[in-house]
């Protein structure tokens, strides 16, 4: 199913897309909920983070030919790092470029959308702790990554972290075409089978780091073909089966 969060007469609700249709639910998607018998057309609503996580923990260098074009060693170990909440905006709203940058660049990314508490769990166990995935965008000011060994600079600025549309559950996604699409023309063209490390084993190996709670999101890497947006482009993130990803830039 394809879930998505929305805004209709000041309220937030979720509910279950399908075409222009969305079926409300009630309850709680993390836990326990129903579906019901009543629709809204998704012109009648504004789609928001279909999640609500207490973190972004992001992973760096997860496809070989992105380790490869930024020169840097491809990692035995995965490469972690946190974005902060107010870097997350929704589809169709704005990435807003920010003076302190000359570059600011797209990196499409599959995302992992964590369904209940997730502590020192093995990846074979880590499906059972997925709710499903969703498109992801890690903007990054790639001419600030250098100024520290720390990327919190250069990924965390407010709307660096657009994600979305829907939260898709029944997909596998070792088997998933990735793409970004900058003003109409494809930038990064890959897929999730060559992701380093697998979404499994990454649910698994940052469960015994932190705990990982309902509605938290990993952001699993991107491949080659990053490159810069300006202002008033329009970036799509394009995975198979999930869903596209579209933001402008201003």
């Amino acid at each position: 199913m394809n879930y998505v969060r929305f805004k209709k007469d000041g309220l937030l609700s979720y509910g279950i897309i399908e075409d222009q249709m969305i079926q409300l639910i009630e309850g709680d998607l993390f836990s326990s909920f129903h579906i019901t018998q009543q629709y809204v057309h998704l012109s009648q609503v504004h789609l928001a983070v279909p999640t609500t996580p207490t973190k972004i923990v992001c992973v760096g260098m997860n496809y070989h030919d992105h380790a490869q074009e930024l020169g840097v060693p491809v990692p035995t170990e995965p490469l972690l790092f946190q974005k902060p909440l107010s870097s997350l905006i929704a589809h169709e709203q704005q990435i807003i470029y920010p003076s302190l940058s000359k570059q600011v660049d797209y990196e499409a990314e599959l995302a992992i959308v964590i369904r209940k508490e997730a502590k020192h769990i093995t990846a074979k166990d880590a499906p059972s702790y997925i709710l499903g995935y969703t498109c992801a965008n890690d903007v990054t000011a790639r001419d600030l990554q250098s100024m520290s060994a720390q990327w919190t600079i250069c990924k965390g600025f407010d709307t660096f972290c657009p994600i979305g549309p829907v939260i898709r559950d029944d997909i596998d996604p070792h088997n998933l075409k990735i793409q970004s699409i900058l003003n109409g023309e494809v930038k990064q063209d890959s897929h999730t089978s060559s992701l380093i490390f697998d979404c499994f084993f990454l649910v698994s190996y940052i469960s015994n780091i932190m705990t990982l709670f309902p509605g938290d999101v990993i952001l699993t890497g991107t491949s080659g073909g990053i490159g810069p947006m300006n202002r008033g482009d329009t970036i799509e993130i394009v995975i198979e089966g999930v869903g596209t990803l579209v933001n402008d830039v201003v």
